[in-house]
Formats: C-alpha cells, sequence, structure tokens
C-alpha cells in the first residue's frame, strides 16, 4: 500500500469534502492508515474522525467496511457521502431484499468505496465479504466495545476476528471519548495491542459548562429557551417517557419541539432527525442514542434533563454543541432521585462495579468546586494548570484555602503505598485507622501513617475529590479504582507547588 504524496492528499480533501487544509492529526493519521498499520484515533466530537477513514477510502483499491452502531448514523454519513459524489452504502435491517441484493452486484462491481454495516449485521454478510476486495476497516464509536466505555454493545465483543479473518488489513478504530481503561480494552478486544494511538486535544473552549440542582427544571428551562430564542439544542433525558413529557410542555409553551428515543417508528425518528439537521425543527427532546455522528454544526446548546452515567457520555452528548466554533451553553441538571435510578441500572448491569465507580465520578463533577473544563480534560489525561474562566465554578468561584500541607499529605500516601489503593484506604492510612484492611497490609508502619487524624474522614473524602478534579489524582477503573499520581502531582511534592482547595464550609453551602 503505497502513501499519496501530501499534494494528492490535499487535493482529494478539497474536492470531495471542500477543506481547503487538514485538521490536527488528520494528515498523520491518513499517512498512518496508508503504511497499513493499525490505529486507535480518539478525537473529540467535532474534530474530523470521519475524514480520517473517509478520505482514504477513496484512495484505496477496494472497498473500506465501516462497522457503525446506528442506522440512523449510517444513514446521515452515506446521504452526506452520496451528496459529496462519493460512492458510499449501507446494508442492515431497515432494507428489504432486492435492495440488499443491489448493493451486492454493485460491490461486485467495485462501484462502492465506503461500505457501512452493523456489527450485528457482519455474520448476516460474511458470504459477500469473500467476494471482495476489502483495503481497510473502520470501527466508528469504538468505545462500544469496551466494557469500561459508555455504551456497551455485546455485539461489538465480536469484532475481535476481524483481524484474524483479513489480516493484513490495516484497522482504524475512533471514538470521540475513552479514558485510559477504554483505549487499553479497545485494541485488546479487536487484537490490534499494536494500534498507533492518536489522541486529539479534548479541550472545546468555546463550551460554557454550567451545572444546578434539579428543582423547577422546566421552569429553568423555559427561561434558558427564552434568552436563546432561535437557536438549535438537544435536551438529554433518563428516560423515553421523560423526552415525550418534555416535549410536549415545551409545545404547550410555544417552543418547537419534538421526541426522540428507539421507542418510536423508524420513519418517525428518521423525519425527526431530518427536520433538526435542516432546521426546520428548532429543539430535539432525546435519549442518548440521539446525535451519534449527527453532522449538524450549529447547535448552540445542550441541555442535560438529568445526570448522566459516566463522564465520557456526559461529554461526548455536550460535544454534540457548538462544532463550528461559534460560543455555546451547556447546561446540567442533577437530584438525588437521577443517582439513585443511575444506581438501579448499574445494580443489573454485567459490568456493575465499573457503572458504580463511573457514577460516583461524574457525581463529584456535579458537586465540584474547582474548574470544570480542568476536571473534564484531567479526566481524559488532559492536564492544564490554568482555569478556563468559562464555567459557572470559574465565574462565581468559592472561598478558597491554601491546601497545599493537605494535599502533599495524601500525595505522599499515595505514593508510599505505590499506587496500590482506593481513595478510602488511603484515607484511613492517613486517620490512623486501626481496621484488618490496614493491618493485613502493614499500612500500619508507613511513614504516613496516623498523619492527619485532625481532619474528619468525610472532610478528607472531599479533598481527595478535590485533588483528583484538578487533575493531581487519577481513578485506574481498571485496577479496582486505585489511586494514581499525574505529572502535576509530582510537582507538588518535589518542587514546592502551591495548591488552593475550597474551603469545605462552602462545599456543604452548594450541596
Amino acid at each position: 500500500m503505497s502513501i499519496p504524496n501530501p499534494q494528492q492528499l490535499a487535493h482529494t480533501l478539497k474536492e470531495y469534502f471542500g477543506y481547503d487544509r487538514f485538521r490536527p492529526l488528520q494528515e498523520e493519521i491518513i499517512t498512518t492508515v496508508f503504511s497499513g498499520k493499525d490505529t486507535m484515533v480518539i478525537m473529540p466530537t467535532g474534530g474530523g474522525k470521519s475524514i480520517c477513514f473517509q478520505l482514504p477510502a477513496l484512495l484505496l483499491p477496494g472497498v473500506t467496511l465501516v462497522i457503525s452502531p446506528l442506522i440512523a448514523l449510517m444513514k446521515d454519513q452515506v446521504d452526506g457521502l452520496v451528496a459529496n459524489g462519493i460512492n458510499a452504502a449501507y446494508l442492515n435491517s431497515s432494507q428489504n431484499s432486492s435492495e440488499q441484493e443491489h448493493i451486492h452486484t454493485q460491490l461486485r462491481n467495485k462501484e462502492i468505496r465506503l461500505l457501512y454495516l452493523a456489527p450485528e449485521s457482519l455474520s448476516l454478510f460474511e458470504p459477500m465479504l469473500s467476494e471482495i476486495e476489502v483495503s481497510l476497516i473502520a470501527i466508528d464509536e469504538a468505545h462500544c466495545i469496551s466494557a469500561w466505555g459508555h455504551d456497551f454493545r455485546p455485539a461489538y465483543t465480536q469484532l475481535g476476528y476481524l483481524k484474524k479473518r483479513f489480516l493484513n488489513i490495516p484497522i482504524i478504530a475512533l471514538t470521540a471519548t475513552a479514558d485510559k481503561a477504554t483505549r487499553t480494552d479497545i485494541c485488546t478486544q479487536l487484537n490490534i495491542p499494536d494500534a498507533i494511538p492518536f489522541i486529539a486535544s479534548f479541550d472545546r473552549s468555546n463550551l460554557s459548562l454550567e451545572v444546578r440542582p434539579g428543582n423547577k427544571r422546566i421552569e429553568q428551562i423555559l427561561n434558558f429557551i427564552k434568552e436563546r430564542p432561535k437557536d438549535s439544542g438537544i435536551i438529554y433525558c433518563l428516560s423515553r417517557k421523560g423526552t415525550e413529557s418534555l416535549a410536549e410542555k415545551l409545545k404547550v409553551n410555544g417552543i418547537d419541539a419534538a421526541a426522540y428515543h428507539a421507542g418510536i417508528p423508524h420513519e418517525k425518528r428518521a423525519k425527526t432527525q431530518d427536520n433538526f439537521i435542516n432546521d426546520t425543527l428548532q429543539i430535539v427532546c432525546a435519549t442518548v442514542a440521539f446525535g451519534m455522528g449527527i453532522d449538524k454544526s450549529n447547535v448552540r446548546w445542550v441541555i442535560h434533563y438529568n445526570l448522566p452515567k459516566n463522564i465520557e457520555g456526559y461529554y461526548q452528548e455536550i460535544g454534540r454543541a457548538g462544532r463550528d466554533g461559534v460560543p455555546s451553553a451547556t447546561l446540567l441538571f442533577h437530584s438525588y432521585a437521577d443517582v439513585v435510578q443511575l444506581q438501579k441500572f448499574a445494580d443489573a448491569a454485567s459490568n456493575k462495579e465499573i457503572q458504580l465507580a463511573k457514577l460516583d465520578r461524574m457525581k463529584q463533577y456535579a458537586d465540584a468546586l474547582s474548574c470544570r473544563r480542568k476536571i473534564l480534560l484531567s479526566y481524559f489525561g488532559e492536564l492544564i494548570q490554568e482555569d478556563c474562566g468559562n464555567c459557572d465554578v470559574c465565574l462565581n468561584p468559592p472561598k478558597f484555602i491554601d491546601g497545599t500541607v493537605i494535599a502533599q499529605k495524601a500525595l505522599s500516601t499515595i505514593t508510599r503505598i505505590k499506587e496500590q489503593e482506593a481513595i478510602s484506604t488511603v484515607i484511613d492510612i492517613m486517620r490512623g485507622s486501626q481496621n484488618a484492611t490496614i493491618y493485613d497490609k502493614g499500612y500500619q508502619s508507613v511513614k504516613t501513617y496516623g498523619i492527619a487524624k485532625d481532619i474528619s474522614w468525610n472532610d478528607w473524602q472531599q479533598y481527595m475529590i478535590q485533588l483528583i478534579n484538578q487533575g493531581y489524582i487519577e481513578i485506574a477503573f481498571h485496577q479496582n479504582n486505585r489511586l494514581k499520581l499525574t505529572t502535576l502531582a509530582k510537582k507538588v511534592l518535589f518542587e514546592g507547588e502551591k495548591i488552593s482547595l475550597a474551603k469545605l464550609s462552602e462545599f456543604e453551602k452548594v450541596k
């Protein structure tokens, strides 16, 4: 597989996609694909992931298979490609046999460059794959393959066979959000352990971030929309019933809104999506499936009516606002009832412990008293030291204390136990607790044992959450939630860097 020269890549980009230049990382990713190597691409919503496999598909000799999770997402991407003069098609359960046979014929005649398939459909079309030349396999929304991800799909877990089936064909896995545990798991599940990673910046500085308690939500939403009477927006709800109820309440108040969820007939869902994309519908009240891969750049705001179940999902959903780079608003409501409901969902899941740990992290974000953008970026391993100035905490900061000594005690303890324990055991060590875990593991001999008995357990928990939120500590979800230090922590321990922590009286008042 020869690598096209930069002029040829630039010409193809302009001719088919209308762009004069590549966005960050796109050209490097495309060049890696042409070198025949497997790649892992983490690029936030609106960063231009699709071009990383769509452009190579135009220059490769055979067809590019794209594994995609949603019929609506396939349709939207294929419609966009066809409109740009690119031969693309999808195969799924919504088509009749004659439509599918027509696509088979086009594939045999090498008339299709990109073929979109759902993972559930792969086995049905396996005989056809033997008849065509496959040049590239793209796994879109690759987080779906991982139990650590935010939209676990069992059918995705069977995709590991593709590398064995097409041994010499490069695989490119793409997703908008994945923490370290999810990235590792994606590559393992897909049998591409040596995939070259490309991780774009997660910083979407044009998005304002706001969190509010979930009382009088309807009243607050109506006021929010009245301040933006012509702007397009999405409101995410936890339940199908919630989307319909909210859409009705908005319509009663003269607001152009519609519900969208998996229980609505396919034709009606497609019409709602098309109307929204074409600016003939202002607001969609939806469950989380809506918007995945939707190419609408002028969504001006995203509201979460309920607390999301994890930060990955939340960040992907707010990323659907402001894809054109124009300032856009995000608003998250949360309540204790949301937490109880999400805990019930997690109790029924096969990966219960993971889901509960990630829900805890989401709650900590909602309760945070430090810059929200810092929290989101540090969650994905991107550390910044300056506050963003564009979230509700930065705009209405709490009172702070010098928390350097408090932080040094915590960070030093984590270092001395070799980053082996979760938050509760770290606190127990610092408070000199005399429980079985401490004695069984010999932690009473650690130098920092009992170093901070003067601070209550609950206060320590809040300080630890602040240190996690500020990016000094990270939680290794895939290693029993043990705490690990980041590069920022070393500056506090060894370079004399100061840390500010919010006064806990402020924390209690906000909660």
